[in-house]
């Protein structure tokens, strides 16, 4: 039996709860041990350093536990269990290669040099000997805590790289790049199923007069509320895109020329019809769209070159026209 270590009150470890209250994986153990004494203590102390813990008694339920969404990052196994002892579930959990890092803290009665190899060629992270006292497993698991907060930043610095390569930053819709990348891949996908593919151009009206009397802080503004609008009014697969300036491209899978103008004519007004609030003060906005589309004959499909073209071609008819309207 392990020795027992009573905590004193308020010595918590650095983990905490996330910002909606809830403990994500980060901050979360799971226990596995198979003596019912050792997993409460166990348990017990983990809680009083605020993480959510998931604690079983056999290595096949932590095995299960593991195989969730949001399984804990951090794992302390006991060696021996039923089911599946720790070194076969190390092995296991090192094979995944999908999802976050997993950081293993291994506890045995096995104090042997060969058997601490074992466990740690199995997978295991660290390994501690039984017995021990409490803050010699705090202090291991601030060592696993730094690595999976290190992970976790790493993470969102890369989300947050591909999100900027991939997103215009001033109004976070598709960048131009990304956009023309999604028309390819839609026009391939319409081609291989026969089905039909539209895009829209769309052009703030007057957006150099917006500039020129309010300002550039107040243009970007206008232009982060229509990417805004834009957005919100297509279905979840159509995408839109800062095509460059105060242009912006619109990709709607399956859009024959009958509902490519409906959509158009819904885009539309949802920027014309209510004003924009800035610092200047509520400023009204239009936009012209210029509209194209395509049905796959057998195997052929226009290019997108074309399609953009004569999208193009639609909104300059748009704007001679008077602007704040669809021309197809």
């Amino acid at each position: 039996m392990s020795k027992v270590q009573v905590e004193p009150e308020g010595a918590l470890g650095v983990p905490k709860p996330s910002r909606d209250g809830k403990a994500c994986s980060v901050d979360a153990v799971l226990i596995a041990e198979d003596d019912p004494i050792f997993r409460r203590i166990l348990e017990s102390w983990f809680k009083r350093w605020d993480y959510a813990v998931i604690a079983v008694e056999n290595g096949l339920d932590a095995w299960e536990v593991l195989q969730g969404e949001n399984a804990p990052q951090l794992a302390v196994l006991d060696w021996m269990m039923p089911g599946m002892d720790g070194i076969e579930l190390c092995r296991r959990i090192r094979s995944r290669d999908q999802g976050p890092y997993r950081y293993v803290l291994l506890l045995t009665a096995k104090d042997d040099k060969q058997d601490m190899i074992a466990g740690l060629e199995a997978g295991a992270d660290d390994y501690l000997t039984k017995p021990f006292d409490v803050d010699e497993l705090r202090a291991r698991v601030r060592a696993g805590k730094r690595i999976l907060d290190l992970q976790a930043a790493l993470i969102r610095a890369q989300g947050a790289l591909r999100f900027e390569a991939s997103h215009d930053r001033l109004t976070a819709i598709w960048n131009r790049g990304a956009i023309l990348d999604l028309l390819a891949g839609e026009t391939e996908r319409s081609r291989r199923s026969n089905g039909s593919l539209g895009v829209i151009m769309a052009d703030v009206d007057f957006f150099k007069q917006v500039n020129d009397t309010h300002g550039h802080l107040v243009g970007d503004v206008v232009l982060q509320e229509v990417g805004r609008r834009l957005a919100s009014s297509l279905r979840t697969y159509d995408s839109v895109g800062r095509y460059g300036g105060e242009e912006f491209l619109i990709v709607v899978p399956g859009g024959d020329a009958l509902n490519l103008a409906v959509t158009a004519e819904r885009l539309r007004r949802r920027v014309a019809d209510q004003p924009i609030d800035t610092s200047a003060g509520p400023i009204s906005v239009t936009v012209s769209l210029g509209l194209a589309t395509a049905q796959a004959i057998g195997l052929r499909l226009v290019a997108p070159e074309i399609l953009l073209r004569d999208a193009d071609a639609a909104l300059y008819t748009a704007k001679a026209r008077g602007r704040n309207r669809v021309e197809t």
